[in-house]
């Protein structure tokens, strides 16, 4: 039986996903900040943990290299609703061993735990992204950068405060 510990602040995925993951036999715990998370993983021991990236008081890329100093053998995946390259990137960077994108299903979770390297046969793009995915990209990225600051990622972006706020609203 897999040890398995959820993170997000999100109650209600949290348990639907608990109750999905007990009927496939998982034993599962449920943490819905940071300080439980913590507090958890050092009597729990998961095998698993399936990070949120955005929670109100920290973030899943701040609880990565915390959770794999209780436990270096833990796998974590990282799963966001606001996924861009250059947090998939520092999540990978501090430890994660995936990362993925709401929505998704238990299957997708499952995959992503038993997918232990990377592919080298994987489809590569041909087509260059599309022009509201750059922006979109390039956006979230600075203001991950800028510690979700929407002034400082204003100024980085030569964008007025409002015009971001409106396409950050958008995004979400």
């Amino acid at each position: 039986m897999t040890s398995f510990l959820i993170v997000d602040d999100d109650k209600a995925f949290c348990e639907a996903l608990k109750n999905s993951f007990t009927r496939r036999g998982f034993e599962v715990e449920v943490a819905n900040n940071g300080i439980e998370a913590v507090e958890i993983t050092r009597k729990f021991n998961p095998e698993w943990i399936l990070l949120d990236l955005k929670m109100p008081e920290t973030s899943g890329l701040e609880l990565v290299p915390k959770m794999m100093e209780i436990d270096s053998q833990t796998s974590i995946v990282v799963l966001t609703g606001y996924a861009n390259i250059s947090t998939a990137v520092e999540a990978i960077k501090l430890g994660a061993i995936h990362y993925l994108s709401k929505p998704v299903s238990t299957d997708d979770i499952i995959e992503a735990f038993n997918k232990k390297s990377g592919d080298p046969n994987a489809p590569v793009e041909t087509e260059s992204m599309k022009l509201n995915v750059a922006e979109r990209e390039h956006i979230l990225s600075a203001f991950e950068r800028n510690q979700r600051n929407i002034s400082a990622t204003a100024r980085e972006l030569g964008m007025h405060r409002r015009t971001l706020q409106r396409k950050l609203d958008k995004i979400r």
